[in-house]
């Protein structure tokens, strides 16, 4: 396993990679000491990325300066995560930028609306969030739900006004901002 942190619009991320694709995003918010302590009990090694990474640390940096980004084909290594969070994060792969659902919604497509509450707790153990966008999922009436990255909720509105995207607003529609 393979790291490198950088800087973005946003703050400081970190990324972990494998062969296989993209293990860990650590989102901006995190002290710096915290995260090398948590990279190193991943057993992450500090690595220059090569040209395939270095490309999506670009993807990464452009969408924090508010490019409009679709991460939905980027490899990632998804071993030890379970079954049931894969299917979760299959369809917030398909959610796209400046869209949103909601935990019901996902808990519906998934086959049983009582699993909303298991759909949280996906969202919440999300190894690599902003690339599978747990961010754009909302509780009922659009609200905002949790967001366990650093920074919480706020993080999660920070990024999803980036895509144009104004909280109370219906799940699944964007407020555009032009």
């Amino acid at each position: 396993m393979y790291s490198t942190t950088f800087a973005t619009a946003l703050g400081e991320f970190a990324l972990v990679w494998t062969d296989r694709g993209i293990k860990r995003v650590f989102l901006p918010g995190g002290e710096a000491a915290e995260v090398e302590q948590r990279l190193a009990k991943l057993g992450a090694a500090p690595s220059v990325p090569d040209r395939a990474i270095a490309a999506i640390l670009d993807q990464i940096e452009d969408y924090a300066e508010g490019q409009q980004i679709d991460f939905s084909a980027i490899a990632l290594d998804l071993d030890g995560v379970p079954d049931f969070h894969r299917r979760c994060y299959d369809i917030l792969l398909t959610i796209g930028w400046g869209a949103t659902s909601t935990y019901g919604d996902i808990a519906r497509q998934l086959g049983d609306v009582g699993l909303s509450r298991a759909v949280g707790q996906a969202m919440g153990a999300n190894p690599i969030p902003l690339i599978i966008p747990c961010h754009r999922v909302l509780a009922a009436g659009g609200r905002a739900g949790g967001f366990s990255a650093p920074g919480g909720t706020s993080a999660k509105r920070t990024m999803l006004a980036l895509e144009g995207v104004s909280m109370g607003a219906a799940p699944g529609q964007m407020q555009f901002a032009f």
